[in-house]
């Protein structure tokens, strides 16, 4: 119940903050052209709290559901651009009213609301990077054998310096780089043994999505070298019934080694029902389990283990100085903001399949988990989220504000505005293609 309330707390202070940031991007620019406002609001439904500024002309609310928010502005809405209801507005109000505003005004006050998302994002990565964070150093604890990291002449114990000339200093970055080359070859600068080396690393296409891989591990073969360790033994698995225990340390199935669990995992769901051969560590002793995987619904093996895993090398902290830190915020936030667009276009092309999109459940829970790790996890996590929320509202459907540009822009080519019947019908479309696909997320939580 505590972490169900924790994960509540964390999500709705988020999407307040985010909505907030996003909702008073269109405000300040409205007020600052001189565009009237009439409701500032966070969230929708009853309001909870209310109250006006102090020129008595805005109202605003913190609404029931913190789900999104709006800015309401005179002459926004398709039956306020109707002659009927401009002809009961003052001189004052029609001068001032949205529909009435030059196209330049109208797209500056479209554009604020991401661009906001944006600015905010870039902010929160230039304090991450100052703050700094604990992270798993680039080394190289383990190649595979006749991999292509082999073959490319990687060695355990190898430090990533920088891939195709940007610095690396986390494994989370070197990974991040080398799903850029698939496809092509990561040319790599190492540290080894004092000296700094260069090797060529080429990383073949691959049929499932770069994105959707670890690539250090899946494609080009080597890892961090992570300790293994059986975290929980279900009670009556296969597990329990062979003798293994919690904390028992895997070294090798079958005479292979085990440096993530992803390994582990494969190897145990391709030997349902047959004998698999596990070396163990428990405490300063090895030792040799035959264990044989239940066969599950797909017939595919199961042991009934919870497993975990701890690196080899020792985290470090890793924080900026004031330029790098700067520098930091604007390329972090333009390589998720790429990225972002990469996975919407891949979706709609089905390359990325759709199941991947998460709703509120998954936002939720990822925010409880990066509020568990700390202030700078958090801290990163509401960049990533605001960054989306721009990309997302710069999409041109209606009801976003990417749809508001697509109308302005028509506007601007015909030299008059557009129908409101017609903008009506359209944003209907767009209210009905953006609540199904919200309704598809939820979906998507519900099922994981």
């Amino acid at each position: 119940m505590t972490e169900i309330i924790h994960t509540s707390l964390a999500f709705v202070v988020a999407i307040a903050l985010l909505v907030a940031v996003h909702e008073y991007g269109h405000f300040s620019m409205a007020r600052r052209l001189g565009i009237k406002v009439e409701k500032f609001s966070i969230g929708f439904g009853p309001a909870l709290f209310s109250w006006r500024s102090r020129d008595r002309e805005v109202l605003y609310v913190i609404a029931a559901i913190p789900l999104g928010g709006y800015v309401k502005m005179l002459g926004e809405n398709p039956d306020e651009q109707q002659d009927e209801a401009q002809a009961t507005l003052s001189e004052q109000d029609r001068a001032r009213a949205f529909n009435n505003q030059p196209v330049w005004k109208r797209a500056a006050v479209a554009v604020a609301g991401p661009g906001y998302n944006f600015l905010f994002a870039i902010l929160v990565y230039m304090v991450v990077g100052w703050i700094g964070q604990q992270v798993l150093p680039p080394v190289i604890g383990d190649v595979a054998p006749a991999s292509i990291a082999e073959q490319a002449g990687l060695h355990v114990g190898d430090r990533v310096i920088s891939v195709g000339g940007s610095p690396v200093h986390s494994w989370q970055q070197l990974e991040e780089k080398l799903k850029q080359y698939v496809g092509s070859t990561a040319s790599l600068k190492l540290l080894r043994d004092g000296s700094t080396i260069k090797r060529q690393l080429p990383l073949p296409a691959q049929k499932k999505d770069a994105l959707l891989m670890n690539v250090t591990d899946q494609v080009a073969g080597f890892g961090p070298g992570l300790v293994i360790h059986i975290a929980e033994v279900m009670a009556g698995s296969a597990a329990e019934h062979y003798g293994l225990r919690n904390g028992d340390v895997v070294k090798q199935i079958d005479g292979w080694p085990v440096s993530n669990i992803g390994q582990f995992i494969a190897r145990i769901k391709a030997h349902a029902g047959q004998n698999v051969t596990m070396v163990i560590q428990r405490g300063d002793n090895l030792m040799t389990l035959n264990v044989i995987p239940s066969p599950d619904q797909k017939k595919q093996g199961r042991l009934g283990v919870r497993l975990a895993s701890r690196s080899l090398y020792d985290s470090e902290e890793y924080s900026m100085g004031l330029i790098e830190g700067v520098r930091y915020g604007f390329s972090r936030t333009w390589e998720m903001t790429v990225m972002t667009l990469g996975v919407f276009g891949k979706m709609v092309t089905s390359a990325i399949p759709a199941d991947n999109l998460g709703g509120p459940i998954a936002i939720a829970q990822l925010a409880g988990k990066t509020a568990d790790m700390g202030l700078v996890y958090f801290l990163g996590f509401l960049a990533l989220i605001s960054v989306n929320l721009g990309v997302l509202n710069l999409l041109p459907v209606p009801i976003l504000d990417g749809g508001l540009l697509i109308y302005l822009g028509m506007e601007k080519l015909r030299g008059k505005p557009l129908s409101p019947k017609l903008l009506e019908v359209t944003q209907m479309m767009g209210l009905v293609l953006i609540v199904s696909l919200m309704m598809f997320a939820f979906y998507n939580d519900l099922s994981r």
